[in-house]
């Protein structure tokens, strides 16, 4: 491109960030720079070894995409033979038993009496009116799946993962996430004894061979002119008018756009743009617990992915068997791993100092671990911005300051710079930073940002 290229800075060099300078650097503009904060790439996808020698995650991501760019992307910057393929085997531990994901398609697979009650609130469903609003996700919940399966599972699940109850949520975010429940296909898998375990976006995925989530990242950088990456760059302030961007250690530097994937009410505050007393971006923070162990994975994990948590005796959301995914998230020898999550919010509190034994406790509680595994090494890790919460005036508040924002040259983008959690996965935050670029040099439409819907229900080719 030539050298009227406007000058774009980009904050934040996770796969947002990274998407937007890999689109840039593509066209071959080279008026950009991107500013990190961090000593690494990767964001909430950066992955870490421990000291014994084992790779962690920040949470159980995996690699599945509705986007041939940016399948393209990846296959580029990390070759076939770099990549393992998996087919998904998500569960949920409830009642002592595994169950298959999702469990509205396998209640057959529940205590008779639970069953039944799941399978009365079914069939109640399909007399009530379709058009029936739901002003929130607990209402939307019980109209779409009736009063067994919210008490048996999705209230108590939603409470443990969002951390918070699910009448303060709306239910806009839904559309593939959650999957509404076909009655006839129930019976059906009741009768026939049918595992039911097909449905969903992800129920195949990649994963890296080696260095986990965090080295697609860390490729992509590499790929990118590294003389761009500033590492080590705080940003604690921003002025509109003068369009300068002032870092931690003072270090000013001038912009005509400004994309950003830091949190929306971070960029705002920094840019001194406060939003009312009455509102705010609600979150949750994601707690990461990894445990280490000698030997090999018991029989009923050997093939397992990720499995989901709604009972009370254990306080994660969601294990992932890690080394599962790739045998080199351990180190070499006989060594398996387990991840799990917690969830933390102002009316869900936890405890660090008592984090990991009650982790171990709950591994024990549900059977994934035994009294007598050897347990090698334990590894933490607290993200203060892990789920961008669906509250309930989220997309009026989201409307308001990112339209107002762009009219500022600002593109607040990417899991929390958006704030949406439907589209806040890494396919989608990259492809937000790619649209961004395209938008300001080309005037062409956001897709992702704009219609997660559409995106979430179609490939885009």
């Amino acid at each position: 491109m030539n050298s009227n290229s406007p000058n774009i800075a980009i904050i934040g060099a996770g796969p947002c960030g990274l998407g937007a300078a890999w689109r840039l650097h593509e066209l071959g503009c080279d008026s950009f720079d991107v500013y990190e904060k961090n000593a690494h790439v990767g964001g909430l996808s950066a992955s870490f070894v421990d000291a014994q020698g084992f790779t962690w995650d920040i949470g159980g991501h995996v690699m599945f995409s509705h986007y041939d760019y940016y399948d393209k992307v990846m296959q580029s910057v990390i070759p076939q033979e770099g990549w393992l393929s998996h087919e998904r085997e998500s569960w949920i531990w409830m009642h002592d038993r595994f169950i298959p994901y999702p469990l509205q398609y396998n209640i057959g697979q529940l205590p008779q009496k639970e069953m039944l009650q799941c399978l009365a609130g079914l069939i109640a469903c399909k007399s009530k009116n379709a058009d029936t609003l739901n002003h929130n996700f607990l209402e939307w919940i019980q109209h779409s799946f009736g009063d067994g399966l919210a008490k048996h599972f999705l209230v108590p699940y939603n409470q443990k993962v969002w951390a918070y109850p699910p009448e303060q949520l709306n239910a806009a975010w839904v559309g593939e996430r959650v999957a509404v429940p076909d009655v006839d296909r129930i019976l059906e898998n009741i009768i026939s004894g049918r595992d039911d375990c097909s449905w969903g976006p992800n129920n195949t995925f990649r994963f890296p061979l080696h260095g986990a989530t965090g080295s697609i990242w860390n490729s992509v950088a590499g790929r990118l002119p590294q003389q761009k990456i500033h590492l080590g760059a705080e940003l604690v302030s921003w002025d509109s008018h003068k369009k300068v961007l002032t870092f931690l250690e003072g270090m000013e530097k001038p912009y005509d756009y400004l994309i950003s994937t830091i949190p929306v009410d971070q960029l705002l505050a920094a840019g001194k743009l406060g939003t009312a007393g009455d509102e705010r971006f609600v979150r949750s923070t994601t707690n990461v617990v990894g445990i280490g162990l000698k030997g090999v994975p018991p029989e009923k994990l050997r093939t397992k992915c990720w499995m989901y948590f709604p009972e009370n005796d254990n306080p994660f959301y969601r294990v992932t068997v890690f080394s599962n995914y790739s045998h080199n998230n351990v180190p070499p020898g006989e060594y398996w791993s387990v991840m799990g999550e917690v969830a933390e919010s102002p009316q869900k509190t936890v405890d660090p100092e008592q984090l990991i034994d009650s982790a171990i406790k709950g591994f024990n509680n549900t059977g994934l671990i035994e009294n007598n595994d050897e347990i090698v090494s334990t590894w933490t890790y607290r993200a203060p911005y892990g789920y961008p919460t669906p509250f309930l005036n989220r997309d009026s508040l989201l409307k308001k300051h990112l339209t107002g924002l762009q009219k500022k040259n600002v593109y607040s983008r990417g899991r929390f710079g958006a704030w949406i959690y439907e589209c806040g996965n890494m396919d989608h935050v990259f492809m937000q930073g790619v649209e961004a670029v395209e938008h300001i040099l080309f005037g062409t439409p956001e897709i992702t940002v704009n219609y997660p819907s559409f995106i979430n229900n179609n490939r885009i080719r």
